[in-house]
């Protein structure tokens, strides 16, 4: 008899494991990690930082930044990049991981939950919502983490950086104007962001807790955001808790 209970009590304790591994395992990471700072930028430092390389196998990687020299704006979507650089004037964009970033931003997300925008219209109003339903959907707020939208939106001033060589002197509007910029209209994108109150002049602007990126959804332009209005069509998506 006290064999066989001893039998029964190492099988409740192996589906007990088995249970508590099974529920671990539906535990998703919303870790951010970051190479180089924007304030490092600023100063006139923009040698590379990271091999976009050592990052290729990350099966659900999300990242943006800059390229390396400020030589076009990085953007990846669920480990597929849609790169953008300025060759003789024209847009090119690169699926590509072969080059180095003097600033990127990143995670590896492997779901997502998909949210409603509800009276959000300004770039302010976006990031007020983000935070909100962030926090009401149990994300912790004081770390950073990623977001998706997707959409036709309304506006998007957008920029793709090509920093003239030997320039020392950087401010925001020379960022802009350095390559090529734009305003697209009504036009269905996908936009990556990085959500974080604590990393101004790191990866986020000194007035802004926000940075993005988009693409198209026929990959014909990407780049940096400057400035957006929404339609009511956009969906919000943050990760899965």
């Amino acid at each position: 008899m006290n064999k066989l209970i001893y039998i029964n009590v190492l099988a409740f304790l192996a589906i007990a494991f088995m249970s508590c591994r099974d529920n671990n395992s539906k535990v998703f990471s919303t870790e951010v990690k970051h190479s180089g700072a924007l304030r490092t930028i600023m100063s006139g430092n923009i040698e590379p930082v990271i091999n976009l390389d050592t990052l290729s196998k990350m099966k659900n990687l999300y990242a943006l930044g800059a390229v390396g020299d400020l030589k076009g704006e990085i953007q990846i979507f669920d480990g597929q990049p849609s790169n953008s650089f300025v060759v003789d004037s024209s847009l090119q964009i690169k699926d590509s991981y072969n080059l180095k970033a003097s600033l990127l931003v990143y995670a590896e997300i492997e779901a997502w939950d998909s949210f409603q925008i509800e009276n959000s219209k300004t770039k302010s109003d976006l990031e007020k919502q983000i935070f909100k339903t962030a926090a009401n959907s149990g994300i912790d707020t004081e770390k950073p983490f990623p977001f998706l939208l997707a959409g036709t939106i309304a506006s998007v001033d957008w920029h793709v950086i090509n920093w003239k060589d030997g320039d020392t002197i950087h401010n925001h509007k020379k960022h802009k104007e350095s390559g090529l910029n734009g305003t697209l209209q009504n036009r269905e994108v996908q936009i990556i962001g990085f959500y974080s109150s604590k990393h101004k002049a790191v990866f986020t602007h000194h007035t802004t807790n926000m940075h993005i990126h988009f693409k198209t959804t026929d990959n014909t332009i990407a780049g940096h955001i400057d400035d957006l209005l929404l339609n009511q069509t956009v969906i919000l998506k943050l990760p899965k808790r």
